[in-house]
């Protein structure tokens, strides 16, 4: 596979998520950076889905980073990894939690690596790629309504309605799915356009206007303004979000100034800003939120019940190494630490995690405790059991001695007889 492309092609990217006129939270995450982009789409009540959507967005962040170094197929093969990672990280915390019972995700992600597109997807939210002015479906909705279509039991434009048509039938979670993502790998192309988005927005809109949206509007942070605002309009129930991603042709790879953003978070993983920027080692930047969209009494009551972090300031942080050095650095959440499921079917931890390496650092510490106070026991337990055989030992003798007074015997000693 050529590097040379690898070298003048750069994504750019940004995102919009907003909780819509009815859902009291956002339970979508979403992320957009220069490597990777990423949108997820979580379920399981007003806990369980923004959790399990940030997991899966930590789980995948690590792939931004510059210093991966991947080839295509290790990219690949990364991604997958990842997402399973945050399957065993949404079940493990869903059992430590019983209030987050039943709570999954979906996942679409695209990575830009080496002049290719690598495509890792569960669930129903969707990936469109716009070509020389031709848009694609890039994913397959794993979602019972997809089935219908593909059986032939119901067409596409029967399925908008269909009572059914929000139930998935593969998703990451607290379920006895097959949790293996769909990978793609596809040759890059400039000008190629991307539009990852949650159903919230793809389940009101027909293709043939998002089309037209990402042909026409150049400005990529007003094209996701657009179509956020256009799926509102339409009638959407649900969070909605959208992901834009550009690749972009730089002509001279040596110049000084290469193309450079700071990665966006928007959603339910904007409350997890400080352990994406250690997993990224760079800032990284909440998203702008919704300009319109707030017009009608219901978006407007939405708007004043959403969570604390889907303020409409956008705020960035800086990775620990630098809030350090200036006196912002606190402890991170730990609640939830992606599992990589390595390919011998073992479970290690994501090393990739900064929370992670914490984590495990705690756990030998305590493990080493149990190790010491376990062999203190022992030896406690050993000597108590020679004290008491000594004195065991010790008693036997002194009443054997005892005893031994107490007895008389006869005898003959120089022709008399003796007691």
């Amino acid at each position: 596979m050529p590097s040379d492309t690898s070298q003048s092609l750069f994504l750019y990217s940004t995102t919009v998520s907003d909780v819509g006129t009815v859902r009291s939270n956002n339970q979508d995450s979403s992320f957009a950076g220069e490597h990777l982009v990423a949108i997820c789409d979580g379920m399981g009540g007003h806990a369980g889905g923004d959790t399990a959507s940030t997991i899966a967005i930590r789980s995948l962040a690590h792939i931004e980073r510059d210093d991966t170094k991947l080839d295509v197929h290790a990219c690949a093969t990364m991604m997958e990894t990842s997402v399973l990672a945050a399957h065993d990280a949404i079940v493990g915390k869903a059992k430590r939690e019983r209030k987050l019972a039943g709570m999954g995700t979906t996942v679409t992600a695209v990575a830009l690596v080496e002049g290719y597109w690598v495509l890792a997807h569960i669930g129903d939210s969707r990936a469109y790629l716009l070509r020389d002015g031709h848009l694609v479906r890039m994913t397959q909705d794993h979602s019972y309504v997809q089935h219908l279509i593909n059986t032939g039991r119901i067409t596409e434009a029967e399925a908008r309605n269909h009572p059914q048509r929000n139930v998935v039938m593969r998703v990451l979670g607290d379920f006895d799915i097959d949790p293996r993502p769909d990978i793609a790998i596809r040759k890059a192309h400039a000008a190629d356009r991307w539009l990852l988005c949650s159903d919230g927005l793809s389940g009101v809109l027909e293709d043939s206007t998002i089309q037209e949206i990402l042909s026409t509007v150049a400005d990529q942070g007003e094209c996701a303004q657009q179509l956020v605002a256009m799926a509102l309009r339409a009638g959407s129930t649900d969070n909605v979000t959208a992901v834009i991603a550009d690749a972009t042709l730089a002509l001279d790879a040596d110049a000084f100034d290469l193309p450079h953003q700071t990665p966006l978070v928007g959603g339910a993983v904007s409350a997890s800003l400080e352990p994406i920027a250690d997993i990224i080692n760079e800032p990284v930047s909440t998203a702008p939120a919704l300009r319109s969209g707030k017009d009608s009494p219901a978006q407007r009551a939405a708007a004043l019940t959403q969570e604390a972090h889907e303020a409409a300031v956008q705020h960035t942080v800086q990775p620990s190494t630098v809030r350090e050095e200036t006196g912002d650095l606190q402890e991170p959440d730990t609640g939830e630490i992606p599992v990589v499921q390595k390919r011998d079917g073992r479970l290690t931890a994501d090393p990739n995690d900064p929370d992670v390496a914490k984590a495990i650092h705690r756990e030998h510490d305590k493990r080493e405790r149990i190790s010491r106070a376990k062999v203190v026991r022992a030896r406690i337990l050993i000597a108590l059991g020679i004290v008491a055989m000594l004195i065991a030992l010790a008693g036997a003798a002194v009443g054997g001695y005892l005893w031994s007074q107490t007895q008389y015997y006869l005898g003959v000693a120089d022709g008399q007889m003796a007691i």
